[in-house]
């Protein structure tokens, strides 16, 4: 099964567009490029960033920007706004209850993903959008003290 990119597609979106501003045109095709996916996905995800508040976009213009500051953004409300609270992990619900594993492993991999959730949500709400870019920042800078 294919997981799923639009969390970090949407934080890539946020991220393009304030380390970008000013610097290149900021349309879907030229942010698709950067994150290798078409433009209708950029559209739709940054849709969904716009109708979460955490995105300003006007009809026919390619200047988004960021409704709130990167330094207030959580990297949760990133998550919140594109996943809703679709659980982070799943259970497969067809196992045979007639097996020791089959019977007992959704309730317990229930628990212990309850509580790795919780401890991902926290770390997403510690970290801001502005930590993300600040740390791409650096990255590209040791990158190019490395040529």
């Amino acid at each position: 099964m294919k997981m799923s990119t639009r969390f970090s597609d949407a934080i890539h979106i946020l991220a393009f567009i304030v380390i970008y501003n000013e610097k290149v045109q900021l349309s879907s095709d030229t942010i698709a490029s950067s994150i290798g996916t078409s433009p209708v996905v950029v559209r739709r995800l940054m849709a969904q960033l716009k109708k979460g508040g955490l995105l300003t976009t006007v009809p026919g213009f390619a200047d988004p920007t960021l409704k709130k500051p990167a330094e207030v953004v959580t990297l949760l409300d990133v998550y919140l706004t594109i996943e809703g609270d679709k659980p982070l992990f799943s259970v497969d619900p067809k196992t045979n209850p007639a097996c020791i594993v089959g019977g007992n492993i959704q309730p317990t991999l229930t628990e212990y993903y309850r509580q790795a959730e919780i401890a991902a949500k926290a770390k997403l709400q510690q970290t801001t959008l502005q930590d993300l870019i600040d740390t791409i920042l650096v990255r590209q800078a040791e990158k190019e003290a490395g040529k």
